[in-house]
């Protein structure tokens, strides 16, 4: 009787033993997502996306979204650090906040990732993830020019929309578009009736597509009214391209303008195949989301993660490592190919 005790007692230990050991292997794949909200569509795919790929890679994953709150999203890695992951993917609400939380991540050696949006600042983060911002910009200028043929002369009214003044990626997004299109308002091809040219001017927080709609409402009353032609508007994403179109939709009579976006949302894809949004910069997350798997994984293992950039991104503290996926646009010509096809949405999510 003792002796079966004794061996009840054995395999009792190499269970628990075995159950620890597969935890503590487990753990060492323990990765911390940190998104900034569910408002925009965006980021529900960028998180849906991460985390299946970071599920199927072996990981185990703590997902949260911080509701646009800085707060909130502190307390949230806070928590991350403490539940002991071993990497966090960060997609920072304001990129200046993170310094202290980030510190102590980093005394925890616990390897950062920025995803998508520069976080700045701190000598905490290892990396950065993210589409080549500058060239959204430039897509979405290029569309502008080929579009009107500015080149050929002429004169056209355009008025300009950008992004959250606390995104490190909206200044990349407008400066990109500007290098092309700056030089046709110097030589007056192109005009903006509202005079609204600076950043800080045409910035719009949250990326609020209420916010750019009351704006684009106070534009057109102020401008437009008269019977004024409006050619072209810029605009650095969906949201507020969707502000664009809604404030276009019920105070603008004239001539449709061309509305450029970026993420081709669902809304917004919509809004192209209904003529209301002429563009939108696709920027395909599953494949940032697999990048940043891969990322990731290299770093546990101990390998130097793949990137592209090591010149670009200086947080303050010197340059980030980069990987820079690459960005196209979709437009009514070429939607189906880019979003249906490729698996990225079903053709009922666009009826």
């Amino acid at each position: 009787m003792k002796k079966l005790i004794t061996v009840l007692l054995v395999v009792a230990l190499l269970f628990s033993m075995a159950a620890c050991a597969g935890a503590g292997a487990k753990n060492d794949k323990y990765v911390g997502i940190s998104m900034p909200t569910q408002d925009l569509q965006r980021w529900n795919q960028d998180g849906a996306n991460m985390k299946e790929k970071f599920e199927a890679a072996g990981f185990k994953v703590d997902l949260q979204y911080a509701n646009n709150e800085v707060a909130t999203q502190v307390s949230q890695i806070e928590n991350m650090i403490s539940e002991g992951v071993k990497v966090l993917v960060i997609a920072a609400i304001d990129g200046k906040t993170l310094t202290q939380v980030l510190g102590t991540a980093k005394d925890a050696k616990i390897a950062v990732i920025a995803y998508d949006r520069l976080i700045m600042d701190t000598d905490a983060v290892s990396y950065y993830c993210t589409f080549d911002n500058l060239k959204v910009g430039t897509i979405q200028g290029q569309y502008i020019k080929d579009q009107l043929k500015l080149d050929e002369g002429g004169s056209y009214n355009i008025e300009l929309t950008t992004g959250d003044p606390a995104d490190n990626n909206a200044p990349f997004f407008f400066k990109g578009a500007m290098d092309v299109l700056q030089p046709y308002i110097d030589s007056g091809v192109l005009k903006v009736p509202s005079g609204q040219v600076k950043f800080e001017e045409v910035a719009t927080p949250d990326w609020s597509t209420e916010k750019s709609q009351a704006r684009m409402e106070a534009i057109l009353a102020s401008f437009y009214a008269d019977g004024t032609q409006l050619d072209a508007c810029l605009c650095s994403n969906d949201s507020t391209a969707k502000g664009v179109t809604n404030a276009l939709a019920s105070s603008y009579t004239g001539k449709y303008p061309i509305v450029t976006g970026q993420d081709c949302d669902i809304a917004n894809t919509k809004d192209m195949i209904a003529g209301k949004q002429s563009m939108s910069v696709f920027k395909d997350t599953r494949t940032l989301a697999a990048q940043t798997v891969t990322m990731a994984s290299d770093i546990l293992a101990g390998k130097t993660p793949e990137v592209n950039d090591t010149t670009t991104y200086d947080n303050g503290t010197g340059i980030i490592p980069t990987f820079l996926c690459s960005p196209v646009f979709a437009d009514v010509n070429n939607y189906k190919e880019l979003l249906i096809d490729s698996g990225y949405y079903t053709e009922d999510k666009l009826k």
